[in-house]
């Protein structure tokens, strides 16, 4: 394993030093693995709140910030946070107008998201939740019941962020956030496995000549393994799964993702986000905005997943709101 670290127990907290260190408007919450805006509680504004295993940045501080999340946790790698720091990040990120948990569908977030409300509920502090599930590769997995959270989760993120920053009530904000999830679908494949500092060697085993389709942000297992294939007939493959699940009307308008894994060259996702484009114009559908990047990745996996939101013009209106965090900035035209 080759790897810039230090000691494999220390990645976390490191990396958040470091992260802090290079956005001071973040500040990391005393003895916790959370990050929260240096602002808040922003007075008067319901809060949106993530968090979960590391090994996915940018995701989750890296979309903190103006018009994003309020706070975020990490777990150590490809693990829950904990109860209790899930409960300090929605205390501390709390100005009275209540907070929006959104939740990856994995069955640690779910349930430390989930004790973590009741904890605050006690403490008086308003709390709502919605859970993500927009990977269409499988129904349940190793770490699921039902579908997985997976890169759509970062639109989710967006427009419910920009909903809050409007001034939007919670159950408006929850309202948002609720249809982004009813209309995102995602499926994603990889060419290698992810090394884990821990564990230090491949989480599963590929071939030379071997992917993995349908396969998850943890290293999950997908849907089927099959020979190598071009970029086309991958992009193929992953937008068919997407749009059928999807159900979409020609004419109807999207905003589309393609999303590295974290080991996969910007010229790749470009070439996929090509094929991806000419599907959509073949079948009507209009793009109304197209993202190319590394937005939601699994350590060094060497991979990418296609992402569709089917939109309407208040979501639009949120995706094209005023965002600044590490990982996105969106100004106004």
């Amino acid at each position: 394993m080759k790897k810039l670290i230090n000691e494999p127990g220390a990645v976390v907290d490191e990396m958040l030093d470091g992260m802090v260190a290079a956005h001071p408007e973040l500040r990391r919450l005393d003895g916790t693995n959370v990050l929260v805006r240096g602002d808040a509680p922003v007075d008067g504004k319901v809060a949106i709140v993530s968090g979960g295993g590391s090994g996915h940045e940018p995701t989750h501080a890296g979309y903190l910030g103006e018009g994003m999340l309020d706070g975020a946790a990490a777990g150590e790698v490809f693990t829950s946070p904990t109860a209790d720091q899930l409960n300090e990040m929605i205390q501390a990120t709390d100005s009275g107008a209540g907070v929006l948990c959104v939740v990856k569908n994995y069955e640690g977030d779910v349930m430390n998201f989930d004790t973590a409300a009741e904890m605050a509920g006690m403490e008086d502090v308003e709390v709502e939740q919605v859970v993500v599930n927009d990977d269409v590769a499988v129904e349940d997995s190793l770490y699921t019941s039902g579908r997985r959270g997976v890169a759509g989760t970062i639109f989710v993120h967006k427009c419910a962020g920009a909903k809050a920053a409007q001034g939007a009530d919670l159950g408006e904000v929850k309202a948002v956030a609720e249809n982004v999830i009813d209309n995102v679908r995602t499926m994603g494949m990889a060419l290698t496995s992810c090394i884990t500092p821990e564990k230090g060697e491949p989480t599963f085993d590929l071939g030379d000549d071997e992917i993995e389709l349908g396969i998850g942000i943890h290293g999950e297992p997908g849907t089927e393994r099959a020979d190598i294939m071009s970029a086309d007939e991958i992009t193929e493959h992953l937008t068919e799964n997407v749009l059928d699940d999807l159900d979409l009307d020609e004419g109807e308008e999207v905003v589309t993702m393609v999303n590295g894994m974290g080991g996969t060259p910007l010229s790749e996702l470009y070439i996929v986000n090509r094929k991806l484009q000419s599907m959509l114009d073949e079948r009507g559908i209009e793009t109304w905005d197209a993202w190319v990047g590394d937005y939601m990745t699994s350590l060094d996996m060497m991979g990418c997943s296609v992402s569709v939101l089917r939109v309407d013009d208040e979501l639009k209106e949120l995706l094209a709101a005023p965002a600044k965090t590490p990982a996105l900035t969106v100004t106004e035209e």
